[in-house]
């Protein structure tokens, strides 16, 4: 059996309305199954093309249950596809709305659901609710079970986000995005797959949309493997800045041989040394006002 998992990054820009997303949405989900794909994961908040209002009546307004026909209708779409489908959205949630992403198998069960941990509070998002935990699904896929995180855009800056998902099990997770990509922040990407052995794909909006630029990307973390010349390269995909449905394979086959071999991830950590890692205190020179 082929052991290559398919996803597609739907790069692409969202219009002027939750209804107008929707269509969009589903075109390109459409689209995306024609390419193949068995995932497809949206940009970041594609509900509203993360628009954070500063009113805050109007932001509650504009959030949207998890249960909506908005996100309910992706699930329904992933099974009429037999595609997988993450969907993200400006969730309605007390006191304030959540920057989340629900993903559904490709019989349209909601599998996964995750609310951004690190929300940029030092930005508009101090409007909303940050999430309380990392979760790993076990997603069905045409080649069998696959473990899939999640992270969101601000998230891939913390080790410690992708390495819960790598304890919890993760083999691939899903970053949606909304910001400028650059050397520095794919380099943090390439990193988080490196040292925790697990593909990381994630979704940007392209040039056009206020404050993004594309280049979606595919690490799959993999450095060494017979037949390739050391040190490989973990980059399966960068996307230009146009937008597009952009698809990587990510052979989880020789991802999985390589967890099973290689030095990263969780063979050779000592968290008994750890300790300072779960210090709550926060001293200069980063101590933020805004910090929640």
């Amino acid at each position: 059996m082929d052991q290559h998992l398919s996803i597609a990054l739907l790069q692409v820009l969202p219009g002027a309305s939750l209804a107008e997303n929707c269509k969009i949405g589903r075109e390109a989900c459409r689209a995306a199954k024609k390419k193949g794909a068995d995932i497809a994961l949206f940009p970041e908040m594609w509900s509203d093309g993360y628009d954070i209002p500063k009113e805050m009546d109007t932001l509650k307004a504009k959030a949207i249950s998890a249960d909506s026909d908005f996100v309910c209708g992706f699930g329904r779409l992933a099974k009429e596809l037999d595609l997988a489908i993450g969907i993200t959205f400006l969730e309605a949630y007390a006191p304030l709305p959540r920057n989340t992403l629900v993903l559904f198998d490709r019989h349209g069960r909601r599998v996964l659901r995750y609310s951004k941990v690190h929300t940029c509070a030092f930005g508009a998002e101090c409007r909303l609710t940050p999430g309380d935990d990392f979760y790993v699904c076990d997603l069905d896929t045409r080649m069998g079970a696959v473990q899939v995180g999640a992270m969101i855009c601000y998230d891939r800056e913390f080790p410690e986000s992708a390495r819960i998902l790598m304890l919890e099990g993760a083999e691939v997770v899903l970053v949606p995005n909304a910001c400028p990509m650059e050397i520095n922040r794919l380099s943090q990407l390439r990193g988080r797959a490196y040292e925790n052995m697990m593909a990381i794909a994630t979704c940007n909006y392209p040039a056009g949309q206020p404050d993004c630029n594309g280049h979606s990307s595919v690490f799959d973390g993999i450095t060494c493997a017979p037949g390739f010349a050391y040190p490989r390269e973990t980059c399966l995909l960068e996307t230009g800045t146009k937008p597009g449905i952009y698809m990587a394979q990510i052979d989880m086959a020789l991802l999985r041989d390589y967890r099973k071999r290689e030095v990263h991830g969780n063979a050779y950590r000592h968290p008994e040394k750890y300790h300072r890692l779960v210090d709550e205190a926060v001293h200069e020179p980063f101590i933020r006002n805004s910090r929640k």
